[in-house]
């Protein structure tokens, strides 16, 4: 029986808006079939540039990197919900969600997806993410993993303590997700970063694989 597989991860190119100050795209051609006899292409990139994952040791003085992190962490059952309309989504704003028990994995979808549905956007620092509490509330209830669907799980004016309280905690990051096309519910994750031994952070591509009647 076949299971419907949504991709959760923004296309690379050139035009994805890129954090103030980290480097972007570059994605050229060094060698060309008709004169080489083969493709080739040579890609830079920052470890943060669209969908991503970030490590302990983004934040943290932590040997924890990208390709440390545990695949059973990366893999498995997650609860998308549903905040579009909310900008600073607080703990009083998660603590309203109808969450499965024993849930682990938390994927948040706000408008910061209707961005990326309408198409690569210059980098807006009003996206959603969020608040320190909000963060606190996840560490509290033993959360796993938090994703979103902006580039940074913290509002763009904000501290770095979400980001540090979260990763201290051994919450996984992952930002940069496309979420417009999921529905409210309980999914399989499968997010596979690429293991770039020593980084702090590294892209992913990520899926969901629909669960019948939605649910964990």
């Amino acid at each position: 029986m076949l299971t419907k597989i949504i991709d959760i991860t923004l296309p690379i190119t050139a035009n994805l808006p890129v954090w103030p100050g980290s480097p972007g795209l570059t994605l050229s051609q060094v060698a060309a079939l008709d004169d080489d006899g083969y493709n080739e292409t040579f890609l830079s990139m920052g470890c943060h540039y669209g969908t991503h994952i970030d490590a302990p040791s983004h934040f943290l003085k932590s040997d924890a990197t990208v390709d440390t992190l545990p695949l059973e962490t990366l893999i498995g059952s997650a609860y998308v919900a549903n905040l579009c309309g909310t900008a600073a989504i607080t703990a009083s704003d998660l603590s309203r969600l109808v969450l499965p028990e024993g849930a682990e994995r938390l994927l948040i979808k706000t408008d910061n997806s209707k961005l990326w549905s309408e198409g690569d956007k210059p980098f807006r620092k009003d996206f959603s993410a969020l608040t320190l509490d909000a963060a606190e509330w996840l560490v509290d209830r033993s959360f796993s993993l938090i994703g979103v669907d902006g580039l940074s799980v913290q509002l763009f004016h904000e501290s770095n303590r979400t980001h540090e309280l979260l990763l201290s905690a051994g919450v996984v990051i992952l930002e940069g997700l496309n979420l417009a096309e999921v529905d409210e519910g309980g999914y399989e994750l499968i997010c596979l970063p690429l293991p770039l031994v020593g980084a702090e952070a590294a892209p992913a591509r990520v899926v969901l694989r629909c669960l019948e009647d939605n649910q964990l």
